[in-house]
């Protein structure tokens, strides 16, 4: 079975269907991973009256990747040999807009900042009419001494 890998299967099951498709995993139960799929079934067509037995018709339906418990299949065949794979293009990624880097955890290094005095005020955290962020809160990147600006229509804690 390991001579078959990425080879293209005819495999049988037990309710007369056919799937053929490249075989990609098999295990010690059989169970077939298929890629590329094809289901192939006989159906009969619904007899009409004054017919005699009507012709079998096969059908076909394409299911790509398919995982086939090994206690159905019946038989197994093969149909064709591996798709040739042209070793330079097999390990070259296509080219496309961005860059790579990794994607990590939580809040990224902050961009290097000017004096505070040219950095903006954050944007406020709250939508219009609702509460804002409790007093002595710090966004991050905002050291401690460095004054936090209330949220429009804030009018501060409660007197009291």
């Amino acid at each position: 079975m390991l001579s078959l890998i990425n080879w293209r299967l005819k495999v049988t099951i037990n309710d007369g269907r056919a799937m053929i498709g490249q075989m990609l995993a098999f295990d010690r139960h059989m169970n077939l991973v298929l890629a590329d799929c094809e289901e192939f079934r006989r159906v009969r067509p619904k007899k009409k009256p004054g017919e005699e037995t009507a012709p079998e018709q096969e059908m076909k339906r394409t299911l790509g990747l398919v995982i086939l418990r090994g206690e159905t299949v019946v038989s197994i065949s093969v149909e064709g040999p591996p798709p040739v794979v042209d070793e330079d293009k097999k390990n070259a990624l296509p080219v496309g807009p961005g860059r790579g880097m990794p994607a990590g955890r939580g809040m990224g290094m902050m961009p290097p900042m000017g004096p505070p005095s040219l950095q903006r005020p954050p944007m406020p955290f709250a939508p219009p009419g609702m509460a804002g962020p409790p007093p002595g809160f710090r966004p991050p990147g905002f050291p401690p001494g460095m004054p936090f600006p209330p949220p429009p229509g804030f009018a501060g804690p409660p007197p009291g």
